[in-house]
């Protein structure tokens, strides 16, 4: 049984390298915004429709009559929904 260890702790080793990739796979697609289309919160909230997009991706909503900014690092494109990584709370920061 001893001379199997090695190879599992390899097979551990390769499993918990992985993790990560497949994590970060489930992201979704870089966000296209367009004015008008509605964005999601993470827990699947909608949020509000896209007021204005700025020339580096990010987009501009108008939420409970705050101008609210949400850069294009947090925004993907989930089942054709434009969806931010952060919830409204933490939007109106």
């Amino acid at each position: 049984m001893n001379k199997f260890a090695p190879f599992a702790a390899l097979a551990t080793l390769a499993t918990f390298a992985l993790v990560p990739v497949a994590v970060h796979a489930q992201d979704g697609v870089p966000a296209k915004a367009a004015e008008g289309k509605m964005v999601y919160g993470a827990n699947g909230q909608r949020l509000a429709p896209v007021y204005r997009v700025n020339g580096d991706g990010s987009v501009q909503l108008i939420m409970e009559g705050r101008l609210v900014t949400i850069p294009a690092t947090v925004l993907s494109d989930v089942n054709g929904k434009l969806t931010s990584s952060e919830n409204k709370a933490e939007l109106l920061r």
